[in-house]
C-alpha cells in the first residue's frame, strides 16, 4: 500500500527542490525565454480569437464525444485499424499487454505519451516481462533515471547536460563528454538498435479525427514516425478527449499548440496516420495497427457542468511555463503525473484525492495559467473547486475550518483582530511592524517583516474623515477589505483626501467584512458563499454610483467570483453589486478625473508591481501607470512587472520557502531597474513586497498607489 504523504513531508520536498541551484536557474531561464518566444510566435495573430476558436472546437467535441467516437471507429475499421475501448487505466494496460502477447511482441519502443504516463503503462508492461524503451530523448533520459517527466512537452528540462553525460557514461560504460551534439549522437546510436529490434511500437496522439479515422501526432523528433512504422505492430493509446470532427479542426488547434508550448510556429514533424504502414522491404508481411481509446473518468468529467472544460486541454504545458511556483520547484513538485495548473486538477480525477490534496494548495491564484491557456480553461477557479471538493471528501483541516467559521461571523472576526492588536504589543516595540515573530513561526516565516495590526482601524476613523460634500460629483461607497481596514488604514485615509478634494461623497457601511477570498483559497467554499451574501447585504440599500476598493484582489473576487458563488441565493443582487465594483486607479481615470491629482514635489523613479488580480483578474493595465505618470513620478517598466510577488494569501503561509524565493526574484528585478520607489495597488502585495524589501535592506521604498497621490485643489464643502 502506498504511504500517505503528510503536508509537512510534501512541504519539505518543495524546500529540497529550492536548494537545487541548477533546477532553479534552468526553470528561471526557460520562463524568461518562453515569455519572449511566445510573444514572437503569436505576432500578427489575434491570440484571444484563436484561443476562443480552439476552446469552442474542444467544447463542442466534448459534448458530442459519443458520436465522434462511433464515427471514428467506423472509419478506422474501414482503414484496417483495430479499435479497443478501455474504461479504466487497468483496462487499457491489460488490452495493450494482451496485444503484445497475441502478436508475440517482446521488445517495445514508445514515443512520448502523457496518457501512457497517466496509466503507468511502462510499469505494467515491464511487470509482464516486456522490454520497454522510451524513444523521445527527454523521456528516455528520465526513464533511465527512473523518474517521471517534469514537463508535458520537455520531460528532462530539469537536468543539466553534465547530469545527462554522467548518465550516458553509466549506460554505455564509456566516458561521455557533456557536449550536446555528442550526447545526441550517443542517444541516436543506442536507440537506433532498439527501433530495429522492436516488435511493437506504442504512440500517443494529439488528435483523433472522426471523419477519416486518422490520428495526428505532433513532435520535434522523428521518433514517433519510426515507432509507428518500423515495428510489425503499432498501438496508439489515445484519450477520448482527443477526438475532433475534422482535419480542419485539428489544424486550427495545431495553429496554437506549438506556439503555446514552445514558441514555435510549427513543430518539426506533424504526422497523420490513417491505417497500418506498409513494409517496403517485405510487402507480403502483414502489419497491425491498434488504437486503444481511454476513458479513465473522462466521460464523467464531460458530464460535469463545472469541470467539463478540463477536457478542452490541448496538452501544451503552457500553464506550467508561466507558473511562478513551477518556475521555483519544477514539475516533479508541481504535479503528480500531469504538471502545472492542469495537473493540480487532473490529478484529482485520474489519481484520486490523496494524491491531489497537497498539490491543490500549491497555487498562488495568480491567474497566469488562465491567461495563456490554449483551451480557454478557467484553471484558477477549477483548482479552488477541487480544493473544496477534496476537503468535503477527506475532511476540513482545523485551521481552514476555524478560518471559515471566523470569517462568517463578522463581529467575532473583528473582535479577534482588535484583541490581536493589543496582544501584539510586546512584539512591536512601538513601531508599526512586528519586530519578531513568535518562536513557532520564526523559522519559516521570518523572510519578511510583517506589519502590526493598527490600534485604530479605518472603520473607527471614518466618521472623523468624512464630511458632507455639497453638490457631489458622484457618490461612492468604500469596500475596505480586512487588511486595509485593520492593518493599513493609512491607504484609505490617503484615498479619502483625494475623494474629498474631488467632491466625491463617500459612505462606509460598517457591516462589511472580508471579501471572502481567503476562505475560498483555504477550500472553505461555503464560508466564501456566506461572506459574499453578507457583503452584498451590507451594500444593498446604499444610494451610490460605485463601490471603490483599494485592493485589486478584493475587486477581482467581488466582481468575478462572488456572483458565481451566490448565484443560487441572490443572483440579481450579486450582479448589481459586482457591476459597481471599481479599483482606485480605474475610478480616478474613468470617473473622478485624473486632473484632481497634482504633481508631487518628491518625484521618484518609480516601478509598478501589477497585482495578479488587477492585470489578469480585471484586465486593468494602463490605469495605474497613467495615474503614476500624472502624479509627477517617473514610471519605469520592469521585466517582471506582471509576475506574481509570491503572496497569494494562504499560499505564503503554507509554502513560505517558495513564497520567499518568488519574492526575492521580484525584488531583484525592481532593484535592477534602478527604481527608488515601488508602487502597487493591493495591500497583500504591499505586505509581501515592503516586508521583503525591509528584511533584505533593499534600496527602494514600497507604497500603495494611494500614498503617492496628492489632491490638486482644496476640498469644497
Amino acid at each position: 500500500m502506498e504511504k500517505k504523504e503528510s503536508f509537512k513531508e510534501y512541504k519539505d520536498r518543495l524546500d529540497t527542490a529550492l536548494e537545487n541551484d541548477f533546477l532553479r536557474t534552468a526553470m528561471d531561464n526557460f520562463a524568461v525565454a518562453y515569455r519572449t518566444s511566445r510573444v514572437t510566435a503569436f505576432l500578427e495573430m489575434d491570440v484571444d480569437a484563436v484561443i476562443k476558436e480552439v476552446a469552442a472546437i474542444k467544447a463542442d467535441a466534448v459534448k458530442n464525444n459519443d458520436r465522434l467516437l462511433s464515427r471514428f471507429i467506423s472509419k478506422a475499421k474501414e482503414n484496417g485499424i483495430t479499435v479497443h475501448l478501455a474504461d479504466t487505466a487497468e483496462d487499457a494496460n491489460r488490452i495493450i499487454s494482451q496485444i503484445a502477447e497475441q502478436t508475440r511482441s517482446k521488445k517495445i519502443v514508445k514515443s512520448k505519451s502523457m496518457t501512457a504516463e497517466e496509466i503507468h503503462l511502462n510499469q505494467w508492461l515491464e511487470n509482464k516481462g516486456l522490454e520497454v524503451t522510451e524513444t523521445d530523448l527527454g523521456e528516455w533520459i528520465v526513464q533511465l533515471r527512473k523518474e517521471g517527466p517534469s514537463h508535458m512537452v520537455m520531460p528532462a528540462i530539469h537536468l543539466s547536460r553534465h547530469q545527462v553525460a554522467e548518465l550516458f557514461s553509466d549506460v554505455t560504460k564509456k566516458h561521455q563528454d557533456s557536449e550536446i551534439e555528442n550526447l545526441v549522437k550517443v542517444a541516436r546510436r543506442q536507440l537506433r538498435e532498439k527501433y530495429i529490434q522492436a516488435d511493437m511500437g506504442i504512440t500517443g496522439a494529439n488528435y483523433a479525427i472522426a471523419e477519416t479515422g486518422t490520428l495526428g501526432i505532433v513532435t520535434n523528433e522523428g521518433n514517433a514516425r519510426l515507432v509507428s512504422t518500423l515495428p510489425k505492430v503499432h498501438v496508439a493509446l489515445v484519450g477520448i478527449d482527443k477526438l475532433v470532427p475534422s482535419i480542419k479542426d485539428a489544424l486550427s488547434i495545431n495553429r496554437i499548440l506549438p506556439r503555446n508550448a514552445t514558441g514555435q510556429a510549427i513543430t518539426s514533424y506533424v504526422t497523420w496516420i490513417t491505417g497500418p504502414s506498409e513494409c517496403k522491404t517485405a510487402p507480403e508481411e502483414k502489419r497491425q495497427m491498434h488504437i486503444v481509446f481511454l476513458d479513465n473518468g473522462r466521460k464523467k468529467i464531460a458530464q460535469d457542468p463545472v469541470f467539463a472544460q478540463v477536457l478542452q486541454c490541448v496538452r501544451c504545458g503552457a500553464c506550467a511555463n508561466v507558473c511562478p511556483v513551477y518556475r521555483m520547484v519544477g514539475g516533479h513538485r508541481m504535479g503528480y503525473i500531469y504538471i502545472g495548473a492542469i495537473g493540480l486538477i487532473t490529478t484529482y480525477f485520474f489519481h484520486g484525492s490523496q494524491n491531489a490534496k497537497h498539490l491543490v494548495q500549491n497555487c498562488t491564484n495568480c491567474g497566469a495559467c488562465k491567461a495563456v491557456c490554449a483551451g480557454g480553461i478557467d484553471l484558477p477557479r477549477l483548482i479552488k473547486e477541487i480544493h473544496s471538493k477534496i476537503q468535503d471528501e477527506l475532511g476540513h483541516p482545523l485551521k481552514s475550518l476555524l478560518l471559515g467559521k471566523m470569517l462568517k461571523n463578522r463581529k467575532l472576526f473583528h473582535r479577534l483582530l482588535r484583541t490581536a492588536s493589543l496582544a501584539q504589543k510586546p512584539m512591536t516595540g512601538g513601531t508599526p511592524y512586528l519586530r519578531h515573530l513568535p518562536m513557532i513561526f520564526s523559522k519559516d516565516h521570518n523572510f519578511r517583516i510583517l506589519p502590526a495590526i493598527t490600534d485604530k482601524p479605518f472603520r473607527d476613523r471614518f466618521e472623523s474623515l468624512c464630511s458632507p460634500v455639497k453638490k457631489p460629483t458622484c457618490r461612492i461607497a468604500i469596500f475596505s477589505g480586512c487588511v486595509q481596514d485593520f492593518v493599513y488604514p493609512e491607504h484609505l485615509e490617503a484615498a479619502m483626501e483625494l475623494f474629498h478634494g474631488a467632491g466625491v461623497q463617500v459612505e462606509f457601511p460598517m457591516d462589511q467584512s472580508c471579501c471572502g477570498l481567503p476562505a475560498l483559497m483555504m477550500g472553505e467554499k461555503q464560508a466564501a458563499v456566506d461572506v459574499g451574501l453578507s457583503n452584498i447585504k451590507a451594500f444593498k440599500n446604499l444610494d451610490v454610483d460605485y463601490i471603490v476598493t483599494l485592493c485589486a484582489s478584493c475587486a477581482s473576487h467581488l466582481k468575478n467570483h462572488v456572483p458565481d458563488l451566490v448565484e443560487n441565493y441572490a443572483a440579481k443582487e450579486a450582479a448589481q453589486f459586482s457591476e459597481k465594483i471599481m479599483v482606485l486607479s480605474q475610478f480616478i481615470n474613468k470617473v473622478m478625473g485624473i486632473n484632481h491629482i497634482k504633481n508631487t514635489a518628491d518625484a521618484a523613479k518609480t516601478a509598478f508591481h501589477s497585482p495578479c488580480h488587477l492585470c489578469r483578474g480585471l484586465g486593468i493595465r494602463t490605469d495605474p501607470k497613467t495615474v503614476i505618470a500624472h502624479s509627477g513620478h517617473d514610471y519605469v517598466k520592469t521585466d517582471e512587472e506582471e509576475t506574481c510577488c509570491g503572496f497569494g494569501g494562504s499560499f505564503s503561509v503554507n509554502f513560505p520557502g517558495v513564497s520567499k524565493e518568488i519574492l526575492t526574484r521580484k525584488l531583484d528585478d525592481v532593484e535592477k531597474s534602478g527604481a527608488t520607489l515601488l508602487v502597487t495597488e493591493c495591500p497583500g502585495c504591499v505586505m509581501q513586497l515592503e516586508g521583503g524589501a525591509l528584511k533584505q535592506n533593499r534600496n527602494f521604498k514600497v507604497k500603495h498607489l494611494s500614498q503617492i497621490l496628492q489632491p490638486s485643489r482644496p476640498s469644497s464643502t
